[in-house]
């Protein structure tokens, strides 16, 4: 699966959801259980190479600032609800996390002294999902996964993170992330 089909498995998934009572997940679980399972594994390894891409410092201090906090695993689901916002979102928080300032869940969650938007845990495990409705099996998934990796040999290698900050000094924050610092530590 290259990546343009991946995006527009996300695409076709995010618009069901407004034509459907299914959520984002549901609705992208519902597609990829339509799949052979090799195009699920390929689905899974596009969205990994994804959200790795997004493991940065920068990306997780906009999560810290959206998030009023944010743990290792909540830094999970926040790049999985990045990645569940499409493309476009995508490739603009990637670019510059600064830029998800911009977004209306971010803005509305902002104004409302709420934060879990863009956090989006279950998008984590639409993969594993889709395998256990073809076969019925919880862990075939990650039995299919493992074979898949170890076939593919598959090298991980450790990712640049950038430069490591400290989330709670407000004026490193406005410094580095101005735009979600002036949402977010204006309203704390």
């Amino acid at each position: 699966m290259d990546i343009d089909q991946f995006w527009s498995l996300i695409e076709t998934a995010r618009t069901s959801v407004g034509a459907s009572a299914v959520s984002f997940d549901e609705a992208l679980v519902n597609l990829l259980a339509d799949l052979p399972p090799l195009e699920i594994l390929q689905y899974a390894e596009r969205f990994d190479e994804l959200h790795d891409a997004l493991y940065r410092w920068d990306v997780w201090a906009a999560a810290y600032l959206i998030g009023g906090g944010c743990s290792d695993d909540s830094f999970m689901d926040f790049r999985a609800g990045v990645i569940a916002q499409g493309r476009d979102w995508y490739e603009r928080a990637a670019f510059n996390p600064d830029n998800l300032a911009e977004h209306p869940a971010v803005i509305e969650a902002a104004d409302g002294h709420e934060d879990g938007a863009l956090f989006y845990e279950d998008v984590n495990y639409v993969a594993s999902g889709a395998f256990e409705r073809l076969t019925g099996n919880p862990d075939a998934f990650y039995e299919a996964w493992a074979e898949y990796r170890s076939v593919e040999a598959h090298k991980t290698e450790a990712s640049d993170m950038g430069e490591d900050f400290d989330f709670d000094d407000a004026s490193e924050m406005h410094r580095r992330l101005p735009r979600l610092a002036g949402l977010h530590l204006r309203a704390r």
